[in-house]
């Protein structure tokens, strides 16, 4: 890639429990272990604060994604839905330089 290489191979939301984060990542870990070139994943939780009358873990997730995307210039090799995402207003409730922190943060795990 021009924009470089990343140590994140899948960004997701689970809405609560940790018992849904081990089930999504049981199923995502199958699909991902086949992709070319990884060989050991990682999980990590990134949270938020919940809203009121918002549901704050997908725009976590969505500015997650597009931050991956500007960053890299493609989505992590595990997504495939939202290619064509644009921001909406995901920086009304997270902080642009905090996204590119986690998402560079991750990028340079393990590798």
């Amino acid at each position: 890639s021009p924009y470089g290489r990343s140590a994140i191979a899948y960004i997701g939301t689970t809405r609560t429990g940790v018992k849904r984060i081990a089930d999504s990542a049981a199923r995502e870990a199958q699909q991902l272990l086949r992709k070319h070139g990884v060989k050991q994943l990682d999980f990590y939780v990134v949270s938020c604060k919940p809203l009121r009358r918002v549901e704050t873990w997908k725009k976590l997730e969505s500015a997650l994604l597009l931050t991956f995307k500007y960053t890299f210039g493609r989505l992590p090799v595990g997504n495939t839905v939202g290619k064509n995402r644009t921001w909406r207003d995901e920086l009304e409730y997270f902080s642009e330089r905090r996204l590119r922190a986690i998402v560079q943060g991750f990028s340079n795990c393990g590798g």
